[in-house]
């Protein structure tokens, strides 16, 4: 049993897991999709509330550029640092750091296993990432200097443009005779190179459900622009059941159901899916 992402607000997880009656316990480790704010500010919490109730470490699964400082620069210049993991912070609590860009297979009592991507390469021609992301590289770590209506003038900064993500990484399980379930973050690898790379890791061509962010919302730019190409590809990958959260985007959502209606489900909090 694993927990996959933490959630944008510190607490959120945890009273949805309150609610639903899950005992974090029974959790034995935690993967995050990459190290955005948005997936990863409730992890600090959990840790506490999982390591009250145990003795032996937590393991927790990333890419190690999911510890990257970064920040948003607009096409106007202004910029926003955007809040960022501290790997010592993650070991105090009782986190222990499995950092891999490659892929991995999860440790598990049972079988099918999971396997975690690692990177994923980039390949499609539309599918171009987070333009305005940008890595922070300088010799000032003084994080008390720095906060998210930052200043620039008295820091060393040097900003180094960072638009793939490429600490985004997904989840996948074969089902036998059934196929591939893909589990995505954000998708911001895009959805059809994380299909592609699933099946070149795998040696299996069939997509059964497609779970997770697609990145795809309607800002009249380059996601709206990969938002025919890549719909168009899922639907030649003709997976049995299509399940787009998170930042999919309203638009991109109302085109899976326009297009492959017997195919959407639709998802929400508390909602669980069992494939078999």
């Amino acid at each position: 049993t694993y927990l996959f992402d933490t959630g944008v607000s510190e607490d959120g997880v945890i009273r949805n897991a309150d609610l639903l009656g899950l005992d974090f316990g029974n959790i034995d480790g935690i993967i995050l999709s990459h190290g955005h704010f948005d997936h990863s500010t409730g992890l600090i919490n959990i840790l506490k509330k999982m390591s009250s109730k145990r003795s032996s470490a937590i393991d927790i699964f990333l890419h190690p550029d999911a510890f990257l400082r970064r920040w948003l620069v607009l096409p106007d210049g202004k910029k926003a640092r955007m809040p960022s993991l501290d790997e010592k912070q993650l070991e105090s609590l009782g986190g222990s750091i499995h950092k891999s860009d490659k892929p991995t297979i999860l440790p598990s009592k049972v079988n099918p296993f999971l396997l975690m991507t690692g990177q994923i390469p980039r390949k499609t021609s539309f599918e171009k990432g987070f333009p305005y992301q940008y890595a922070e590289n300088t010799d000032n770590d003084n994080d008390s200097n720095i906060n998210n209506d930052y200043d620039d003038k008295n820091l060393n900064l040097n900003l180094v443009p960072d638009p793939l993500v490429q600490d985004d990484q997904a989840i996948i399980v074969n089902l036998r005779k059934k196929g591939l379930v893909a589990l995505t973050g954000c998708g911001h690898a895009g959805i059809i190179n994380t299909l592609n790379y699933a099946k070149d890791l795998t040696g299996v061509d069939k997509i059964h459900a497609i779970v997770g962010g697609f990145h795809l919302p309607a800002d009249g730019g380059i996601y709206e622009e990969a938002m025919d190409p890549t719909i168009g590809e899922i639907q030649n990958a003709d997976p049995e059941y299509i399940i787009p959260c998170h930042c999919t985007g309203w638009k991109a959502t109302n085109k899976i159901i326009d297009l492959m209606p017997d195919k959407f489900i639709q998802s929400a909090v508390g909602t669980t899916f069992t494939f078999y």
